[in-house]
């Protein structure tokens, strides 16, 4: 069909959209409306770990769509149980609430602190986050986010989320106070510009909290799942913290996030927390297949090997082209350019032909890298290949 001819006019406008149709997709490649196929390193904003259509994906549904969808909330079913027992396994939480997206599952984390900073630090409530942080965007999420314009964009915003600036300890222990419940932050700031936290700082963070009495909440959803080269982010910097929300890579592409916590964190009370399809066992059979992929032998090394390829291969770029390096962990990367022609490189490589190359923008002097962890080394040679000929046409 030409693009005409899809009724995309019913759609409410959200953003700037390309005329264009993606019809399927397999591994690392997207087709569009025209046959056109993309190789994509963005998969859905890190979505899509284990690339398009992967077959374990795909016969979990098919396995899990014939039995039982959803049974209702209020009741277990298998595949919730089974997922949440694989996710305490290899992390060091012990309770999970399943949710929806990675902004439901750190509302959630708000809502737990706040419940217990009633409970045990005489209400407090505040929740101290970072300047360039991104959350989500429910009123509490873009409250609790950094983002430029957002304070006032659906005003007045939910109070009680003051910032700090990432890697900056002193900025933190400022913001301390009698009414001061949690610390939040992102392992890695993804939508800022694939800015990490040091692992210094995020050891001085666990001790600082440790020692004020604080909760510490590592918010995943973009760096969770064998993204940054381990099962999740926190591992990184050898600490343990009290709360962590998952999204994005759990589901591979279906819409599943978690909430996990220490048993002592978890207090939620009947009917403090719910949501109608939290836990439904056709996206948490999902989230098992990709568990189990990404907990098999070699796959997180391979996710690690392939991450420091890239990071060469970015590197030498940066050298050959002048640009200001890269940065980032595992397969979650960003390359600094020297001019403010991101949002330009986008669309020349969606554009080429005959294949494009889809990469994302998050800020107009840099290209952010998402590939699916299943990438292969090939395929990074390719993509360089592909920027390197959009960027001879500047």
């Amino acid at each position: 069909m030409h693009f005409n001819e899809y009724p995309t006019q019913s759609l409410m406008y959200i953003t700037n959209r390309p005329d264009v149709v993606f019809t399927h997709g397999s591994g690392s490649w997207l087709f569009d409306n025209e046959g056109k196929r993309y190789l994509d390193f963005v998969q859905g904003w890190a979505v899509n770990c284990l690339g398009h259509c992967h077959p374990a994906m795909i016969e979990a549904l098919e396995k899990q769509a014939r039995v039982l969808i959803n049974p209702s909330p209020a009741f277990y079913n298998e595949p919730m149980a089974q997922l949440a027992a694989r996710l305490t396994e290899h992390s060091v939480f012990d309770k999970v609430f399943f949710a929806n997206s990675g902004a439901e599952a750190n509302e959630g984390a708000i809502k737990l602190a706040r419940k217990w900073g009633k409970k045990f630090r005489n209400g407090a409530y505040e929740i101290i986050t970072f300047d360039h942080g991104f959350h989500g965007r429910t009123l509490a999420t873009m409250s609790a986010s950094g983002k430029a314009g957002w304070d006032t964009l659906y005003a007045p915003q939910v109070p009680g989320f003051p910032k700090a600036e990432l890697n900056d300890i002193a900025s933190v222990e400022r913001l301390i106070g009698e009414k001061t419940v949690a610390v939040m932050l992102e392992p890695i700031q993804g939508e800022a510009g694939v800015i990490p936290a040091t692992h210094e700082f995020m050891r001085e963070l666990r001790e600082l909290t440790k020692r004020h009495g604080l909760l510490l909440i590592v918010d995943e959803v973009q760096t969770g799942c064998g993204r940054a080269g381990t099962l999740f982010a926190y591992e990184l910097a050898g600490i343990e913290p009290d709360i962590m929300t998952l999204g994005k890579g759990i589901g591979g592409g279906v819409p599943l996030a978690a909430l996990l916590s220490k048993a002592e964190v978890a207090v939620f009370e009947a009917g403090d927390q719910g949501g109608t399809y939290n836990g439904n066992p056709l996206m948490t059979a999902v989230g098992q297949a990709v568990i189990s992929e990404l907990t098999a032998p070699g796959f997180l090394e391979g996710v690690r090997a392939r991450g420091n390829y890239l990071r060469e291969q970015l590197l030498a770029l940066s050298a050959e082209r002048g640009f200001h390096g890269e940065r980032g962990e595992g397969l979650l990367r960003a390359l600094v350019l020297s001019q403010d022609i991101g949002a330009q490189i986008v669309e020349k490589a969606r554009l080429m032909q005959p294949d494009g190359l889809l990469l994302n923008a998050p800020r107009p002097n840099l290209l952010r890298f998402m590939p699916a962890l299943t990438v292969t080394t090939e395929e990074i040679d390719q993509m360089m290949a592909m920027l390197r000929e959009v960027l001879d046409s500047f």
